[in-house]
């Protein structure tokens, strides 16, 4: 079992940035690909971005792609997700999810634990 917490959201005007985390909690963190999902109001869940479980790729949502970076230090047991650029249809509910095997996937049927998410608003 992996439990993930996610923090860093909050309210930015467009333009902005933010840096989002994900704590790990449980099995060995390193196991696992990890990748940062989100959900706007009345949408479905989306892809943002993955990274592999070394941290040696990357995988990113053309919608962020050149603007949202992420990242892992699996010695702290975290993932991060460095967003600038913001817009404001980047607003929406962001979630970390870790995958068994340590590659990284764009689809969320794939991951098997998820964070409770945390709330990203960006104003225009």
């Amino acid at each position: 079992q992996v439990a993930l917490v996610e923090s860093g959201g909050g309210l930015v005007q467009a333009g902005g940035s933010l840096r989002l985390s994900c704590a790990a909690s449980g099995r060995t963190f390193s196991n696992y690909a990890m990748g940062w999902f989100r959900q706007a109001p009345g949408k479905e869940r989306e892809f943002a971005a993955a990274i592999s479980w070394g941290g040696g790729r990357t995988y990113y949502a053309d919608s962020v792609k050149g603007r949202f970076t992420i990242s892992r230090d699996n010695a702290k047991s975290t993932v991060y997700l460095q967003m600038n650029s913001l817009k404001p249809e980047d607003t929406a509910v962001y979630y970390c999810a870790a995958r068994s095997g340590g590659i990284y996937s764009r689809l969320s049927v794939q991951y098997d634990y998820w964070g409770q998410g945390t709330q990203v608003t960006v104003s225009s």
